[in-house]
């Protein structure tokens, strides 16, 4: 039985690396310092950890605003089967 992929569509516009932005972040002192010493790019590491983040929240907001739709469409498929399943070859 096939049922609803629960992952959204990449339907708004893809997050650009181009432009980016001056902020203040309050970071341990201790993990700065060690940071630094190993010579890890702290802007680059923060960016790409919060596009996680964000991505993960999205994701997860997505399927908390359609959960009734995916719930609906599973149990139709449960108790109906797949549309055009009889005339599936494989």
């Amino acid at each position: 039985m096939l049922a609803v992929q629960t992952k959204p569509a990449k339907t708004s516009a893809p997050m650009r690396h181009a432009s980016k932005r001056a902020t203040n972040l309050s970071l341990s002192a201790e993990v700065l310092d060690a940071a630094k010493l190993l010579q890890i790019n702290v802007s680059r590491v923060c960016d790409l950890h919060l596009r996680e983040v964000v991505q993960q929240e999205q994701e997860h907001r997505w399927r908390t605003e359609h959960s009734d739709f995916i719930a609906a469409y599973n149990a139709t498929l449960q108790a109906e089967g797949l549309p055009l399943d009889e005339w599936r070859t494989f």
